[in-house]
């Protein structure tokens, strides 16, 4: 394992295709959920800024959900591009997810994929973003009332209409994307995919291959469990939806930090971070892989793109892999009620 130092690369890597009708994109991109909720207070100054330094650094896909904040998201990246240098906004692309519906308190109660709900969504999505379109376009979870047939249809004539470029899918499983893919061109499947959440590799991660569809997986940190800075001890912020996952409750944390320890030996005595180490495993999984790393400060940015460095040989592998083994996390990657809504665990 090697890595010239510890920062975004010099040289512009290659793109990575988001499936054979997607685009290619920087091999890795900016999830910015949290840069408006879930994980606590965000600074919004430091978060345009990390938006500027990601474009800077080559990075062009923003990810986003119109649920994030309630629209703030989408304002925020809104606003970081209307800021951008004219190059940076040309190359930025936005892959949002559309359909949670919420509550007032910040609550959620469900999933709306109806072809009516979908240009309803779409529409205020364009007026927060500033844009003509959307690059990507999916709904988040599938709703179980709405064949997904239907959805994905009003997707199409989004695109027809030019409002879309691309449609995409998320959290789905191998039967869902296969009868999505029917109706019309899929770019790419979001999903979670990381040493610690590996349930893909069984039977979705191969059907999205078969169809020619790209990955774009979130979570590569475990929502920061693996990314090395989560210590025992720490703290959460009010609303900081990690004090609810299984993942980091009582036992299960103290399991999954011995993984993380286990996975810092390897990584130090090869001279690079827990993180980059953990970001380089789903990097070098396939190149129609693209993590989205999830960073809300301009360091952590760094750290994360300074992965695409680092190459990791056969006994690489081997190592990372002894150290946190496939099924070996503890605890479910979701609470019961969200993972209910998962196609892909059905």
């Amino acid at each position: 394992m090697t890595t010239n130092e510890n920062s975004p690369t010099h040289t512009t890597p290659p793109r990575r295709a988001l499936g054979t009708t997607g685009p290619a994109v920087f091999p890795v991109g900016l999830g910015c959920m949290g840069m408006s909720a879930l994980y606590g207070e965000a600074d919004r100054a430091e978060s345009i800024a990390t938006i500027h330094a990601a474009l800077d650094a080559g990075v062009t896909l923003l990810d986003t959900g119109d649920f994030y904040g309630m629209g703030h998201n989408e304002l925020l990246i809104g606003e970081a591009l209307r800021s951008a240098p004219a190059a940076a906004r040309e190359q930025a692309l936005t892959s949002v997810k559309f359909g949670a519906l919420r509550t007032v308190e910040g609550g959620f109660t469900g999933y709306d994929g109806r072809p009516a709900a979908v240009k309803n969504f779409l529409a205020y999505s364009l007026q927060r973003l500033g844009r003509d379109h959307i690059d990507i376009y999916r709904i988040a979870r599938v709703d179980p009332d709405v064949p997904i047939e239907e959805t994905v249809g009003a997707i199409a004539e989004a695109v027809q209409a030019g409002h879309v470029r691309h449609i995409g899918l998320s959290e789905v499983g191998a039967d869902t994307l296969r009868r999505a893919a029917a109706v019309a061109p899929i770019s790419d499947l979001q999903i979670e995919y990381s040493l610690v959440s590996r349930g893909i590799e069984e039977e979705i991660l191969p059907t999205a291959r078969e169809l020619g569809i790209g990955v774009t997986a979130y979570g590569v940190l475990s929502r920061g469990l693996i990314s090395g800075h989560f210590s025992r001890d720490r703290a959460l912020a009010p609303g900081d939806f990690r004090g609810m996952s299984p993942r980091f409750q009582g036992e299960n944390l103290d399991r999954n930090l011995d993984l993380v320890d286990a996975l810092r030996k390897v990584a130090e005595g090869r001279g690079v971070s827990v993180a980059q180490a953990a970001i380089a495993w789903v990097l070098s999984r396939g190149e129609d892989i693209v993590p989205l790393v999830g960073a809300r400060r301009r360091d952590r940015l760094s750290e994360a793109l300074g992965a695409m460095e680092v190459r990791l040989s056969a006994a690489d592998l081997a190592a990372i892999e002894e150290a946190v083994p496939a099924g070996s996390a503890a605890g479910d990657r979701y609470a019961a009620e969200q993972m209910a809504h998962l196609d892909s665990e059905r």
